[in-house]
């Protein structure tokens, strides 16, 4: 979010921990993307405030009370309410100090990644499928008003590198089931608890290599009993989808575009080595 936006945002916060009977003076920034994580003070709370045209907040506390109800590694909810604030809408999370005394190690993301899909096929919720994310970065890509600086070479590569391996992942036969969508390291916390998964509103049907995907090669590799080969394309295709997003003219992430340039490059050089 813009400074502007953040301020906004943080006073929603607030308010609504008020309204929860939670005191709250000030709120720290520990993550600032589309959705806006703070840590309150000092009630020492974690809000994640999102605008209210993209978010998908009740889906994912909804997930995330159904999966803490079966003992899966997940982040508590610390009120089960969602709040709209004018053009905002508030969650609130327990804040777990993290460990910073040793480092997550494979077999225990692993273990902590088997636990949560293990809770997450006890759990039936509508959810998008994965193929609805893959269709967002494809209308993206189709539409230059939103990617204005994405070369028509560029353009052309990218969007058949997204239809390409949409189907192919699609059309793989592999069992499906609810998945968290970025089990990627930054939504892993290793705290005194144990590792617990956090930000479930990217939460999808799909095959499991397409979760694996997102999460380090060595932990993706050691889950047991995956298609290898799926999970390839699938690799392929999540790091074009996220190509996708860092030319979207209003992307915030940091280095968004120096990054988009640089996947843009991997993505080809991986495209290639699978076709040769």
């Amino acid at each position: 979010m813009q400074a502007y936006e953040a301020q906004r945002a943080k006073q929603a916060a607030i308010s609504s921990a008020s309204w929860l009977g939670l005191t709250a003076h000030d709120a720290a920034v520990l993550h600032n993307s589309n959705t806006l994580t703070l840590r309150l003070q000092p009630c020492d709370v974690l809000a994640r405030v999102t605008p209210a045209a993209h978010q998908c907040a009740k889906l994912e506390v909804d997930v995330a009370q159904r999966l803490a109800e079966v003992g899966s590694p997940v982040a508590a909810l610390e009120s089960p309410q969602v709040f709209v604030r004018g053009d905002y809408v508030v969650t609130f999370w327990t804040y777990y100090e993290p460990v910073t005394t040793r480092s997550l190690s494979n077999a225990e993301y692993v273990g902590a990644l088997e636990r949560l899909h293990a809770g997450m096929r006890k759990v039936d919720l509508p959810t998008p499928h994965f193929t609805d994310r893959v269709s967002e970065a494809q209308t993206l890509v189709a539409d230059p008003a939103r990617t204005p600086d994405l070369a028509d070479p560029d353009r052309v590569f990218l969007a058949s590198t997204l239809d390409r391996l949409r189907r192919a992942v699609g059309e793989s036969g592999r069992a499906e089931q609810l998945l968290h969508g970025e089990p990627h390291p930054g939504n892993l916390l290793l705290t005194r608890t144990g590792a617990l998964f956090i930000d479930f509103e990217t939460c999808c049907r799909g095959p499991i290599e397409f979760d694996l995907a997102h999460a380090p090669d060595e932990v993706g590799d050691h889950y047991p009993n995956i298609d290898h080969r799926l999970l390839r394309d699938c690799r392929t295709l999540v790091l074009a989808m996220i190509t996708a997003w860092r030319w979207d003219r209003d992307d915030q992430f940091p280095d968004g575009r120096q990054l988009g340039i640089e996947w843009l490059n991997q993505l080809r050089e991986k495209v290639t080595a699978q076709s040769g």
